[in-house]
């Protein structure tokens, strides 16, 4: 196994690794009721601290963001509070520790929040029923206007505010997946005819304004971004998008982020519209920090880096099973198998 994995990397003057696997984010569905960080959530992210960064599961900055049950929030103090024990745990093992900031847009449920809107760029309700709550269907979201987008960057601001209070690293907005801000990158979604549609300037700029906004709050060198080019989830592939994300990739090289996160389940995919698989069309687009993942074992992450593929690898799946993983990898021990049954479990 080439050593390059367990190399420290730079990301800026603020934060150093002490290697280039990092743990992505993971949505467990551990927290209480009223979305506090538990002390099962504690236990599970530091035994996972000697990865180089872990990035937490998706949290929520509002309520009204929620589609999933028992998913943690960043909005109240309780949560605050709760996160701040988490990141203390995993500090004490010697580890970094990023927040991801989740709102799920028209993924959204008012089961979760009680009575009010599930907001989204367009009109345009999902079909079927939520992944976790089957009994459930997806409503029909509010178009949001341009002040309740204000309100939602302010929102997703204090968020990443409550992140360095609560003890954290740094944030990772997901922007990526098929949830709100994703949303508003893909023609499929968004049909504004406003300053936030129709054009690669107007459909990328509710990301960037989150993302200055976030940057200009707790500085660039703690921000970061997950992204999704390809359709992800609920989302529908348009050639059209390459120009949306060339556009944002672009600015985002202007901007000095800690990185960006690609979000693809498996990176082996090739797409037509991308010219190839999602790392390679960001990594060609993006002059900064680049973090890929979507299936990639030890050793070909190892061989990507060398050839410069990619800066750093994100890990999910075998992490559940093994939070072991880097003793692992690094003794040549075999890994455990990820189950679906481990979800239920708290390794």
């Amino acid at each position: 196994m080439p050593n390059i994995l367990f190399q420290p990397y730079d990301l800026n003057d603020t934060l150093t690794l002490s290697n280039r696997i990092t743990m992505a984010p993971l949505t467990r569905c551990m927290a209480s009721d009223d979305l506090v960080p538990t002390d099962q959530m504690v236990a599970y992210y530091a035994r996972r601290a000697d990865v180089g960064l872990i990035i937490s599961e998706a949290t929520i900055i509002r309520a009204d963001g929620q589609g999933f049950p028992n998913t943690p929030g960043l909005f109240t103090q309780a949560q605050i509070d709760g996160w701040k024990k988490v990141t203390a745990a995993v500090h004490d093992e010697g580890g970094k520790i990023f927040a991801q900031l989740w709102h799920l847009g028209r993924q959204a449920h008012s089961h979760y929040f009680g009575e009010g809107t599930v907001y989204a760029p367009s009109a345009l309700q999902i079909e079927g029923t939520l992944p976790r709550a089957r009994d459930l269907h997806y409503e029909v979201p509010k178009a949001a206007n341009k002040e309740e987008i204000a309100q939602l960057i302010a929102d997703y601001t204090q968020a990443a505010k409550n992140a360095i209070e609560a003890g954290f690293d740094g944030v990772e907005i997901h922007a990526a997946n098929g949830y709100l801000i994703d949303q508003f990158l893909h023609f499929n979604t968004n049909i504004r005819d406003d300053e936030y549609g129709q054009t690669p300037e107007n459909m990328t700029r509710f990301a960037l304004e989150i993302t200055d906004s976030i940057s200009a709050a707790i500085g660039q060198d703690r921000t970061a971004i997950r992204l999704s080019p390809a359709a992800y989830t609920h989302i529908e592939i348009d050639a059209r998008d390459k120009a949306v994300f060339d556009y944002l990739l672009m600015k985002l090289s202007d901007r000095n982020l800690a990185y960006v996160h690609a979000g693809i389940f498996d990176d082996s995919v090739v797409y037509e519209h991308l010219g190839g698989k999602v790392s390679e069309y960001m990594r060609k687009q993006f002059t900064g920090h680049f973090m890929a993942v979507g299936g990639y074992s030890a050793e070909q992450a190892a061989k990507h880096i060398e050839n410069n593929d990619f800066d750093l690898i994100a890990i999910g799946r075998p992490l559940i099973a093994n939070p072991d993983y880097i003793e692992k990898v690094k003794s040549g021990k075999a890994l455990t198998q990820y189950s679906a049954d481990m979800l239920d479990e708290l390794i």
